[in-house]
């Protein structure tokens, strides 16, 4: 049987774990599975990224609390996903059946973004986007863009680090935001989509986001402006 091991690293209680620590592995390993293994486990996925939770729930896996899918229920997966306070799930019922879907994040090239996310047609629709990234990085992003590496794009908050309502999008230790010029971004053709977490997101040109795209960057927390040229 297969373990979840990417997310058992120093967190997993083993079978004396708790009610809490089993629902928390089961959304783990779930959000896992929907954003980058559905199709090498052979999930039937559609293109808005949702599949059927009976079909999950018969997978030959075991979460990081040492739990097998197959003894969870529809009701775990409820539970999961609503004490995910990353709102990375979301489910449909459609009929007698029950499907769940990973909100963003994905790797897996057979879920369209039109499909999964909703478009941001104006800039006015946003009143943030901001990548978070480290001063380590930066070298490398000035020179060739954000790129979406082995996702299907690039991540932005809709909000700092600070703001209560971030939930998702980007990570509470990051040390530098990159400010997205939605306006000039969505004129020259790129599109934009936002998740129902509220997160950003954008395939960019093959891709890549080219620095020309980015309206300031700034050192966080103190907000320090970081000069960078964009041609």
């Amino acid at each position: 049987m297969q373990n979840d091991r990417e997310g058992s690293r120093g967190r997993g209680r083993g079978r004396g774990g708790s009610s809490k620590d089993k629902i928390d592995a089961l959304g783990r390993l779930l959000t896992r599975i929907l954003r980058h293994k559905a199709s090498e486990l052979n999930l039937n996925m559609r293109s808005d990224g949702f599949v059927k939770v009976e079909d999950l729930l018969k997978l030959n896996m075991k979460t990081f609390a040492n739990v097998p899918l197959r003894s969870h229920t529809d009701d775990d997966v409820k539970e999961a996903v609503r004490k995910d306070n990353k709102q990375r799930l979301s489910l449909l019922e459609e009929g007698e059946e029950l499907l769940i879907r990973a909100n963003q994040g994905h790797s897996i090239k057979t879920v369209e973004s039109e499909s999964l996310l909703k478009a941001i047609l104006s800039p006015e629709e946003i009143t943030v986007c901001v990548h978070g990234t480290y001063k380590k990085n930066l070298d490398s992003i000035l020179e060739s863009g954000l790129k979406r590496m082995q996702r299907l794009h690039v991540h932005f908050s809709s909000g700092l680090p600070t703001d209560v309502e971030v939930i998702s999008g980007m990570r509470r230790d990051v040390n530098v935001l990159i400010f997205l010029d939605v306006r000039k971004a969505l004129e020259e053709g790129m599109k934009l989509y936002i998740s129902d977490n509220r997160v950003i997101l954008t395939e960019g040109f093959d891709g890549t986001v080219p620095v020309k795209y980015f309206e300031r960057i700034e050192s966080w927390p103190d907000r320090r402006p970081i000069p960078f040229q964009t041609t």
